[in-house]
């Protein structure tokens, strides 16, 4: 499986950190033994030109990257933290090549110190930085890892929606049966009006008859009483 796009072009970045500081230190040897650098310091302009716009890329690459999720946060952090050091290395670099700054010369040795036994490779400097997470994990397995982690996350996000929808259908039967019982109110309501009317209308009868008796009560009584008897 090819290595990822990005790694390849920091480890390119890396190599041509090592290449400026050798060749820094091999203008500043000219400059010593009264030799005529010119020609090693436009070597140096234009790589150094080539190391920030390499630097460049590699941010941009890697905001792309991020943004669209296609690798970890962790890992995204990771490698942000490789783009600092070279940030500040390019930095160390330009001051040192312009003489801003005094430091110790950088022999070969220390230079190629992080050469590995097997095929000269040499041993990237910043890789002390790599979380434990992802420490000794290839390329394939981190994006498994991650893969991992977005399914994750994807059904957790299935699962709250799931949540919301339910409460969604429990909301709508609340809200029919509210209403419902707004209509059995409206009927209720309605029906104690309507009594309330009439035994208002019944109780204004029971006065009138009452009156009528109170006026002509001594005749009834005759009446009714004659009636009696006979």
């Amino acid at each position: 499986m090819s290595q990822d796009p990005w790694l390849q072009n920091y480890d390119a970045t890396c190599r041509l950190v090592q290449e400026i500081a050798e060749n820094i230190h091999e203008r500043n040897r000219q400059q010593r033994t009264r030799g005529n650098p010119a020609k090693m310091n436009m070597t140096l302009r234009a790589s150094l030109q080539k190391l920030k716009q390499n630097i460049n890329q590699l941010r941009e690459s890697l905001l792309r990257v991020s943004s669209s999720r296609r690798i970890m946060q962790s890992e995204a952090d990771r490698r942000q933290n490789l783009v600092d050091d070279l940030v500040t290395r390019d930095k160390q670099l330009n001051a040192t090549f312009k003489g801003d700054v005094t430091q110790p010369e950088p022999s070969r040795s220390t230079l190629m110190a992080g050469a590995g036994a097997e095929g000269g490779a040499a041993v990237n400097p910043w890789l002390v930085h790599e979380p434990e997470e992802t420490r000794g994990l290839g390329f394939s397995a981190i994006k498994q890892q991650q893969q991992h982690i977005i399914e994750v996350q994807d059904a957790g996000l299935d699962a709250l929606a799931a949540v919301i929808s339910r409460q969604k259908l429990m909301g709508q039967d609340i809200g029919n049966e509210l209403d419902e019982q707004n209509e059995i109110i409206d009927d209720l309501t309605h029906l104690v009006d309507k009594t309330d009317d009439r035994i208002r209308n019944e109780t204004r009868r029971v006065k009138l008859v009452e009156t009528k008796s109170a006026s002509c009560g001594e005749p009834i009584f005759l009446l009714i009483s004659s009636a009696r008897c006979s």
